[in-house]
């Protein structure tokens, strides 16, 4: 899927920013960022559907003038920098592609 919104964005990504309840695991975080071969990045607030709702509304209101505001409160809690070689990467990505392939046909 990220392969074809690069495409469509005309744009390589640079790193793939996370959240919700699976981004708490470390071995996936890291796993990703070793698939996708750019850094992943985890914020301190994993669980952001109530808290992008709460922004949203206060930006409805006028309690935030603007999202430069919003923003300002986004930390990083870890960066998972990709790790793996080129070659396992392709082994890899090569056999999901395959297995993609098999249940799609």
């Amino acid at each position: 899927m990220l392969r074809a919104m690069q495409a469509d964005a005309g744009m390589p990504l640079t790193e793939l920013r996370v959240d919700g309840g699976a981004s708490a695991n470390a071995l996936l975080m890291q796993f990703q960022a070793d698939l996708l071969g750019v850094p992943v990045v985890r914020p301190r607030q994993v669980e952001s559907t109530a808290q992008g709702a709460a922004y949203l509304a206060g930006l409805a209101i006028g309690f935030w003038q603007d999202e430069a505001a919003i923003r300002s409160f986004w930390e990083v809690d870890r960066v998972f920098e990709p790790s793996m070689d080129d070659a396992r990467r392709e082994s890899l990505l090569a056999g999901w592609e395959k297995a993609v392939k098999a249940v799609t046909e």
